[in-house]
């Protein structure tokens, strides 16, 4: 079976039927950044689709609750067509920061079996050929997609076809002239995410700074009032009293 290129959506063997589409967000992120490729997740879909008919499209990731840019991305592919599944990410004694969902995406694959004819993982992790093939003995016809390089050799002999994303990284890679259809153009990892809620705290901190004009205003009042002489400590105390009022009520 062969991706026909001509027509950039139908499978040259046979027909697909009911198609339901698991892509391992996280696994699929890292093989497309390592080939430097930006995903289209729309065009994706309809490649993975063919001539078939979407059951569900399932999109697992792990997330970190406070990146604003990564749930942003996450409510486009909900809009889009896509059931996201998630898991908050856990944070190991090593400092690495993970959430695992292979268990999820497994029993959802075994779940709705019988309710589709083809399966479309999209992962490279040697972790799921159990689960390819018990979907396998239930009748269904499993394919594998992602880049080769990045896919395991014993995931893609248990497969009944390997999709090589690398292949056709043209058809669903984004279009740099196309406008931006949401805030990303594709997952955000959390260390990313951590970075750009850094700056958007830098630049708050910077947007506090005309409190930082009034405190020095305040220094040049009471530098002011220091310098008369005539004056003694309570009166001067009393004028600094009067200027912050005065600069209070400006605010």
């Amino acid at each position: 079976m062969q991706f026909d290129s001509n027509t950039s959506s139908t499978w040259q063997f046979g027909h697909r039927g009911r198609v339901a589409v698991f892509i391992d967000g996280n696994n699929l992120f890292h093989a497309a950044r390592f080939h430097n490729l930006d995903i289209d997740y729309n065009k994706l879909l309809r490649v993975l689709l063919g001539d078939g008919r979407l059951l569900r499209a399932f999109f697992y990731t792990g997330v970190d609750a406070g990146a604003e840019r990564q749930q942003g991305f996450l409510l486009w592919m909900r809009r889009n067509g896509f059931r996201v599944v998630q898991k908050e990410l856990k944070t190991f004694f090593d400092g690495t920061r993970k959430a695992n969902l292979d268990v999820e995406i497994a029993v959802d694959m075994l779940s709705l079996a019988g309710s589709y004819d083809t399966a479309v993982l999209v992962s490279g992790d040697e972790d799921f050929v159990y689960a390819v093939n018990a979907v396998a003995y239930k009748g269904c016809r499993v394919e594998v997609a992602g880049f080769r390089s990045n896919t395991a050799p014993h995931l893609i002999d248990v497969a009944d076809f390997f999709i090589d994303l690398g292949e056709i990284a043209d058809m669903v890679s984004k279009d740099a002239s196309q406008e931006q259809e949401y805030d990303i153009p594709a997952f955000v990892p959390p260390g990313d995410a951590d970075d750009d809620s850094g700056q958007r705290s830098r630049n708050r901190i910077h947007q506090t700074d005309p409190g930082r004009s009034v405190k020095n205003d305040r220094d040049i009042h009471k530098t002011t009032d220091t310098t008369d002489n005539d004056s003694d400590d309570r009166e001067k105390s009393r004028r600094e009293e009067k200027d912050l009022v005065r600069v209070t009520d400006e605010r």
